[in-house]
C-alpha cells in the first residue's frame, strides 16, 4: 500500500485517485445522460487519458521513476491536447526524451 510507496509517487498518486474516482462516477452517469456540461466532458476526457496512460503490457514492468513521471503528466494536464490513441505514444516520446536529456530527474525521484 501507501507506506511502500516512495515519496514522489505518494505525490503524483493522490490526485490520481482523485481524478479516477471522479471519472468512474461520471462515466457510469454519461451512460445514461446525454447533455453534459464542459466541465463533465472534460473529467471524461482526463479519465480516459489517464486509464490509457495506466495501461500495461504484459510481462513488460515499468520501473517507478517512469511510472511517477507518466502518472505526473496525467495529473497536470499533460496529456490534456493529446488524443488517447496517442497517449501512449506521446508518453513513450516524453520518457526517451527525459532518459537522453534529463537522466537527472529519474536519480531525483529514487531519493
Amino acid at each position: 500500500g501507501g507506506n511502500a510507496q516512495i515519496k514522489a509517487m505518494k505525490k503524483v498518486a493522490g490526485s490520481l485517485r482523485t481524478d479516477l474516482a471522479q471519472y468512474r462516477e461520471l462515466e457510469a452517469f454519461a451512460k445514461f445522460g446525454s447533455d453534459l456540461d464542459k466541465s463533465t466532458l472534460r473529467t471524461l476526457a482526463k479519465g480516459s487519458r489517464l486509464v490509457e496512460l495506466l495501461k500495461q503490457g504484459q510481462y513488460a514492468p515499468v520501473n517507478i521513476e517512469r511510472q511517477v513521471v507518466s502518472i505526473y503528466l496525467g495529473t497536470n494536464g499533460y496529456l490534456d491536447s493529446i488524443a488517447v490513441s496517442d497517449v501512449k505514444r506521446f508518453e513513450k516520446e516524453v520518457l526517451e526524451y527525459f532518459e537522453v536529456k534529463h537522466i537527472d530527474i529519474f536519480e531525483t525521484i529514487k531519493k
